[in-house]
């Protein structure tokens, strides 16, 4: 029997794509809006972090990062969040799942993948755009690939992690603020023009 609830993407109704803001020239930033992402909360019970970290690399084929660091391949990884909890990251209902399996009794796993959104920030006008709202340093000297932070922008909390040096930064926020973190972050990027493009779902 087929539902007649289908998934409504965190930015449906809120995010437009195409081709906004100052619309001469090329534009500063992109916006991508990853709905194909999986999430899910990585949380060790007491004293099972060799454990943790053991189970990850043997049956998942995943290393577990150190404090403000992320190891990401492609769009599979972990994402450091907190002392003992990181972020599971990945385009496959598959990988979650099977966290869930194999870190029982080591760790709680918790599927986030309904509970937030994820945009991808890059363009060369990225760093400048993000900055007007974040109390974090993301010059290259202080904020590189690799590296993770749990901060607030626009007083919206978020947890972002930079992917590579062009530079290009993954933005987690809780889909119930999608809304408000959507209009700061298109209001921040308008004076540099900026493109919205969506994902593929698989």
């Amino acid at each position: 029997m087929t539902s007649a609830w289908q998934p409504r993407s965190a930015w449906a109704g809120v995010a437009r794509v195409g081709r906004h803001g100052r619309l001469q020239g090329e534009a500063g930033i992109r916006l991508s809006l990853r709905d194909e992402i999986r999430l899910a909360t990585i949380i060790v019970a007491d004293g099972q972090e060799a454990q943790l970290r053991q189970v990850l690399a043997e049956q998942l084929g995943w290393l577990l990062p150190e404090g403000g660091k992320t190891s990401i391949v492609g769009e599979k990884g972990l994402v450091w969040s907190a002392p003992g909890q990181w972020l599971l990251v990945s385009d496959s209902r598959r990988d979650v799942a099977a966290a869930i399996e194999a870190l029982r009794g080591v760790a709680a796993v918790t599927d986030q993948s309904d509970g937030r959104a994820v945009v991808r920030v890059s363009g060369r006008q990225a760093r400048a755009m993000l900055a007007k709202g974040m109390a974090i340093d993301l010059h290259p000297r202080a904020f590189r690939s690799g590296q993770a932070a749990v901060t607030n922008i626009a007083h919206i909390n978020v947890q972002i992690w930079q992917r590579d040096e062009a530079p290009i930064y993954d933005i987690t926020v809780a889909r119930s603020f999608a809304d408000s973190f959507w209009s700061w972050l298109t209001h921040a990027a308008a004076e540099f023009g900026y493109e919205v493009e969506r994902a593929p779902v698989h």
